[in-house]
């Protein structure tokens, strides 16, 4: 099945890529929740526009992905959750928090979809957030948790 990706999927593709993947993959997994539709051949003019703005909002070279991955690595980011006795959290930490947090900090602007939460943060403490800031770079957010 040929397929337009809208969103970045990982290990697939970033958006506007025509990638051919399984029937049902495809069909059950990447069409419903919206993140591909269907490759046609006026489907050209929608991978424009998706690689258009794409291209606004990516960082564009190399080495300004590096650079943006030192300003991100030497900040230590603190973020105020509620939280109950013994440091739980009510909820847990979202890379919207996190790229929120980054940018009140006096950080880059960081796009939530590229922030990888590996484990749910769930209770008080110090973490370390990975962000993938081009494909050939990420950086290391060191997150400070704190309760309120």
């Amino acid at each position: 099945m040929k397929l337009i990706l809208t969103h970045e999927v990982n290990g697939l593709g970033a958006p506007g890529d025509v990638v051919e993947v399984k029937n049902g993959y495809g069909r059950n997994y990447l069409l419903p929740r919206g993140f591909a539709i269907r490759w046609t051949r006026g489907g050209q003019k929608q991978i424009d526009l998706i690689q258009r703005a794409r291209s606004a909002r990516d960082i564009r070279s190399l080495d300004e992905a590096k650079q943006v991955a030192g300003r991100v690595g030497s900040l230590t980011v603190r973020l105020k959750q509620r939280a109950g006795e013994g440091g739980r959290l009510f909820g847990s930490v979202t890379p919207a928090d996190v790229a929120e947090a980054v940018k009140a900090v006096g950080g880059p602007e960081l796009d939530k979809r590229r922030i990888e939460i590996k484990n749910p943060i769930k209770s008080v403490g110090a973490y370390k957030v990975q962000v993938r800031l081009h494909p050939e770079v990420s950086a290391t957010i060191n997150l400070d948790v704190v309760g309120s």
